[in-house]
C-alpha cells in the first residue's frame, strides 16, 4: 500500500524532526528575523533534493519545490515566535530569557511538520515516478499577519492548484470556521512642542490628539457588526509631561468576518483621525503595516485531511505527559476543574455545521485561500484550556506533547497531498467550491505595492 510507505518514511524521520522543531524552539526569533529556522529548514530540504528559491526583498523567506508537471500542491509553514513568552518545558512560569521571545504559537512545530511532509511525500514520488509538484513555504512574520501577503503579493501563490496547512491546537479537528479579516495600521499625529507651564497656548499637542481619536474609537466600536474588533495602543505619547508633545502615534488592529467589513471600519477610523487632528490643530498620516483576508473554508480539502488524520491517527500519551499536562491547566484553572476531563484530546473531529462561522482570530493563510484553494486542520498539541500566547502554550509546544501533534500533523498533510496528486477529481471539486466561495472576486493584495517588507535588523 503507497501511503503506508509514507507512513514508513515519517515513522523513520520521527525523531530527526522532534530535533528540529527543538531547535527552533530553542531559538525563537519574531517576525522578519527567523534566520535560525529559514536556513535550518531550507538548507535540510536543499540537501534532500529540493530546489529552493528566494523571494525578492524577503530574507527570511523561500520556496521549496520537488517534481515536475501538475497538480502543483503548496504546503504552508510559520516559524516566527512572540515577544516576552520565553519559558522553559516546566508546568510553572519560568522564563529563558527574561522578556525574551518564546513560541507560544506553535511555530516551531508548525513549519518542520511542513518539511517533514514534503521529504517523506518526495521519498514514494520519487519510487513511484508520480507526476505533480510539491512545494514548502518557508513563511515569515504570520504573528504581525503580514509574511504571506507580501509573498502573495509576489505571486508566488499564483500557479498552485490546491494548498495544506495545519496550525498546533487542543484538539485534532478539520478547521471549518472562517479566521477573521484584519488590518493592522498606524496613525502618526504631528504637533508643536512647547513648553507645557509656560507657554502651552503656543503648543499643539499631539497626545491629545490621539487620546481624542482613541475616544471617538470607543464610540465607534457601537456601531459596527456584531463580532467585529477594534484594539490598539499608544506606541508614542511624547517624551516628557513638562513638553507639549510633538508627536505621538497609536497602532490599531481591526478585524471583522470579511475584508469588505474591515475596509470600511478602516475609512470610518481615518475620518476619526482627520476629526481628532482638526481639533487639535495637529496632522496625521497612517501606515498601512498589514491588512489580511479572512479565510475561506475548503470543505472539499478539509474532508481528504480529516480522514486521513482520522485513519492514521495513532496518538497516545504517556502517565508523564498526561501529568504534566494536568499541571499546566491548574496553572490557569483550579486543581478540582483540572481533574474534571481529559485534557488531551485524541478525538478527530469534523463539525460540518461550523463550516463559514467566523472565529475571532486571524492569519495571513486567509490571502493563499483567496488565490488557490486551502485545507486546514488542528492537531492536539497541547491541553484543552492552554490558550495560545501564553507561557503555557510556550512550554507545551517545546515538550513531547507538541511533537506528537505535528508528527500527526505532518502524517495528514503528506497522506492528503498524495491523494491531490494521485486523484484530479478532488483537485477539482476544491475549485469548484473554491469558485464559490470567492464569488469570482479576484485577490487584491491589502498592503499598498509601495509598502515594504521590513528588512533584517542584523
Amino acid at each position: 500500500m503507497h501511503k503506508q510507505k509514507i507512513i514508513e518514511c515519517l515513522n523513520r524521520s520521527e525523531t530527526e524532526f522532534s530535533d528540529m522543531a527543538q531547535k527552533i524552539w530553542e531559538h525563537p526569533q519574531i517576525a522578519y528575523e527567523e534566520t535560525f529556522a529559514c536556513h535550518l529548514q531550507s538548507t535540510t530540504l536543499k540537501e534532500r533534493g529540493f530546489q529552493i528559491s528566494a523571494i525578492d526583498g524577503m530574507d527570511t523567506a523561500f520556496i521549496a519545490e520537488y517534481g515536475k508537471g501538475t497538480p502543483i500542491i503548496g504546503i504552508l509553514g510559520e516559524y516566527d515566535a512572540l515577544q516576552g513568552l520565553s519559558q522553559k518545558v516546566s508546568p510553572v512560569k519560568e522564563e529563558v530569557t527574561p522578556d525574551g521571545f518564546g513560541h507560544g504559537c506553535g511555530h516551531n512545530l508548525l513549519g518542520t511538520a511542513g518539511v517533514e511532509a514534503v521529504l517523506a511525500l518526495k521519498e514514494v514520488m520519487e519510487k513511484e515516478n508520480l507526476e505533480g509538484t510539491i512545494r514548502y513555504y518557508g513563511c515569515p512574520a504570520e504573528e504581525v499577519l503580514s509574511g504571506k501577503t507580501f509573498m502573495a503579493r509576489a505571486g508566488v501563490f499564483d500557479d498552485l492548484d490546491c494548498a495544506l496547512t495545519w496550525h498546533p491546537g487542543t484538539s485534532n479537528e478539520a478547521m471549518n470556521k472562517s479566521l477573521q479579516a484584519l488590518v493592522s495600521v498606524k496613525f502618526h499625529f504631528q504637533g508643536i512642542p512647547a513648553h507645557a507651564a509656560a507657554a502651552p497656548h503656543a503648543g499643539r499637542s499631539a497626545l491629545d490628539a490621539a487620546e481624542l481619536m482613541n475616544t471617538g474609537a470607543n464610540y465607534l466600536r457601537e456601531h459596527v457588526l456584531d463580532g467585529s474588533r477594534i484594539h490598539y495602543t499608544i506606541t508614542n505619547g511624547g517624551d516628557a509631561p513638562n513638553i507639549v508633545p510633538e508627536k505621538a502615534s497609536v497602532w490599531y488592529f481591526l478585524r471583522a468576518a470579511n475584508k469588505k467589513e474591515v475596509d470600511h471600519m478602516l475609512e470610518r477610523l481615518k475620518k476619526i483621525a482627520q476629526g481628532a487632528a482638526l481639533m487639535t490643530e495637529t496632522e496625521v498620516s497612517s501606515d498601512i503595516l498589514a491588512s489580511s483576508y479572512e479565510t475561506l473554508p475548503n470543505a472539499a480539502l478539509n474532508d481528504v485531511m480529516f480522514q486521513n488524520m482520522k485513519e492514521w491517527n495513532h496518538m497516545n500519551f504517556s502517565d508523564e505527559e498526561q501529568r504534566f499536562a494536568q499541571a499546566l491547566v491548574q496553572s490557569i484553572r483550579s486543581e478540582r476543574e483540572a481533574e474534571k476531563e481529559n485534557v488531551l484530546s485524541v478525538e478527530c473531529i469534523n463539525d460540518k455545521s461550523e463550516k463559514g462561522q467566523s472565529f475571532p482570530a486571524s492569519t495571513d493563510v486567509g490571502d493563499v485561500s483567496w488565490i488557490t484553494p486551502t485545507g486546514s486542520v488542528f492537531t492536539t498539541c497541547a491541553p484543552a484550556g492552554v490558550q495560545l500566547h501564553s507561557w503555557q502554550a510556550t512550554a507545551s509546544f517545546g515538550s513531547t506533547i507538541g511533537f506528537k501533534g505535528m508528527h500527526l500533523a505532518a502524517r495528514t498533510m503528506a497522506l492528503s497531498a498524495y491523494d491531490l496528486l494521485q486523484n484530479e477529481d478532488i483537485v477539482a471539486e476544491a475549485k469548484k467550491e473554491f469558485q464559490i466561495s470567492t464569488k469570482g472576486q479576484s485577490y487584491v493584495p491589502g498592503i499598498p505595492n509601495d509598502v515594504k517588507p521590513p528588512a533584517l535588523h542584523v
